[in-house]
């Protein structure tokens, strides 16, 4: 059997930088040991598989070791497949997913607008060893959703994180998220999910539903700029209109189109 394939560096307006996603068209799902086993080989922090279902997408991602209910970068690196290399002539995507269904709308910008359903984190305590495994002395404040989100004051102690991966594994969270407000954006983060099998994924679209609420509320801002990432970085716009969604926009670049021979 023969699959096509793409890499696309979502969030990214050009190679080499964002987050490198795996995309697969497919005419009908195959089975899950199979697609598990293709993200495992492919060794991204995503691979998304599409079906056409209609007038829609059933959409799913996998991590090279688990399926996962929600990814960001991926979606939009699909959306960027369908729109820029199969010229799907919808003015909108819709995609089924664990998530439910999920639009994708492209803008006279270029920029690809993802419509997800917001998360409001919640605060909680600091559990004993979290700062240590991510190296950090002190925070402002934790939150959590899927992810725990650490909220520290200084931009400037983002880039520097060397956390002890194996330590975070032991939180019982999908990830963690460091961010902080400023360098030349509204916040910026990095965010960490040995769990599930990404020590350090760039930029992870759906860590900012969570995000993009928190900093709205905090700062009285409705239209944000972000960007996330360590040595590799990528950039956002998050708008949080109020009604319960976030409307995530980025870039897309290809890196590579092929064949997988399986």
């Amino acid at each position: 059997m023969q699959l096509e394939i793409f890499q696309v560096d979502a969030f990214s307006a050009e190679p080499f930088g964002g987050n490198p996603a795996a995309v697969i068209p497919l005419d009908r799902w195959l089975p899950d040991d199979v697609l598990q086993r293709v993200a495992e080989e492919n060794n991204l922090s995503e691979t998304a598989y599409f079906v056409r279902n209609g007038e829609g997408f059933d959409l799913r991602w996998f991590t090279p070791a688990v399926e996962v209910d929600l990814c960001g970068h991926a979606t939009l690196a699909s959306a960027w497949v369908l729109f820029e290399q199969l010229h799907e002539q919808a003015e909108v995507l819709r995609f089924n997913t664990r998530s439910g269904e999920l639009r994708v709308s492209r803008g006279a910008d270029g920029l690809l607008a993802m419509d997800f359903p917001a998360k409001q984190p919640v605060a909680v305590d600091i559990p004993d060893g979290l700062l240590e495994a991510l190296g950090l002395a002190s925070a402002r404040a934790l939150y959590r959703s899927d992810d725990f989100v650490v909220v520290i004051d200084d931009a400037a102690l983002i880039d520097p994180l060397k956390p002890d991966f194996v330590a975070l594994s032991a939180f019982d969270v999908r990830g963690i998220a460091v961010t902080a407000p400023g360098r030349g954006f509204d916040f910026v983060t990095r965010w960490f999910g040995p769990r599930v099998g990404i020590n350090e994924d760039p930029v992870t679209g759906s860590a900012h539903t969570s995000l993009a609420p928190y900093w709205s509320e905090r700062l009285g801002k409705r239209s944000l700029s972000c960007e996330q990432g360590g040595v590799r970085k990528g950039q956002l716009q998050c708008e949080v209109p109020g009604n319960g969604r976030v409307i995530i926009s980025g870039r897309g670049a290809l890196y590579m189109r092929g064949t997988v021979f399986i």
